[in-house]
Formats: C-alpha cells, structure tokens, sequence
C-alpha cells in the first residue's frame, strides 16, 4: 500500500538524509555506476550537481526518497532530460519510487522537456527495469556486459526513452 508522500525540493539541510539513502546504494555498487567507495561529499556533489534539480520525498516527517532532473544534453539534445532516483531502504515496496518518477514526469514536462532518456539501467536491477517499462520506457539500446556487477560479473546495461 502506498503512503502518503511530501515532495519539496531539496536543501542542504537534506544532506544527511540524501547521504543516508545514497551510502548504502553505491557502496552496493549493483545499480548506479559510481565508484564504491566514494565519500560523502563526492556522492553529494554528484548528486546535487548545479545543473540538476533535486527533490525530496517525505512521510512521516522524514525523508523517504529523492531524485533528480537534469538535461541529458546540451545543444540539440537539451529538450531530453535525464533522472536519478533513490528510496530509503526502509520505504522500498511502498510506492515511493513510483510516486518520485510520476512526479519527475510531471516536472520534466512543465520545463518544456519532450522526453526522457535512462542511459544507463543496470539490466539486472529488475525493480527499476520493470517500473520504467511499466511507466510507458521502451529499451531502445543494450550496452552487453556493460556494468561490472559485484556478485554476477559482466551484466548488461539499458538504455530507455520515453517521450513525454
């Protein structure tokens, strides 16, 4: 069942929360490309980089999820933009990362974008393949063996588009 979420954009009050979810996503290192071992500021900076902007999910009067939007490219590739999602550990299976990816369409039309591109999905990182395809994302390209999966070696990357 779904719970009852807050999106506001964040802040850097946030980032205590924002390193509590990505801490333990990258140290995984199973479903984003990012060093293992990278430190807190780098993942923050990273996160919240200048060009994206950054939201936060709250319930319960904590934050639950974040993600964030940002073009894909620049030039003749800027009307595509681009997003990253994580949900706390404990949130996962409640609807937040649905609600965060209904919310980032929402936002990426209303700043004109005319479609969204994942250019790198872990293949083996079922959850958020089958929410993307289930949110209108084709698999419009397959990097083979693309990522370095801890635990299963050589895995396969997706890129996925949808217009908005």
């Amino acid at each position: 069942m779904p719970i009852p979420l807050t999106p506001r954009p964040a802040t850097e009050a946030d980032n205590d929360a924002l390193w509590s979810m990505l801490r333990p996503v990258f140290r995984a290192g199973d479903t984003y490309a990012i060093d293992r071992d990278i430190s807190r500021e780098g993942a923050l900076a990273y996160w919240c980089a200048p060009a994206r902007e950054v939201w936060v999910f709250e319930a319960d009067g904590g934050v639950v999820g974040s993600y964030y939007l940002t073009a894909n490219a620049g030039g003749g590739g800027a009307h595509v933009c681009n997003a990253g999602f994580v949900t706390a550990q404990a949130a996962q299976g409640k609807g937040v990362a649905r609600a965060m990816l209904d919310h980032a369409l929402d936002r990426a039309r209303s700043r004109g974008f005319a479609a969204m591109q994942f250019n790198f999905v872990v293949a083996s990182n079922t959850r958020a393949v089958g929410l993307w395809r289930r949110a209108g994302f084709d698999v419009v390209g397959t990097l083979p063996g693309a990522f370095r999966h801890p635990e299963r070696g050589a895995v396969d990357a997706l890129v996925m588009y949808r217009r908005l």
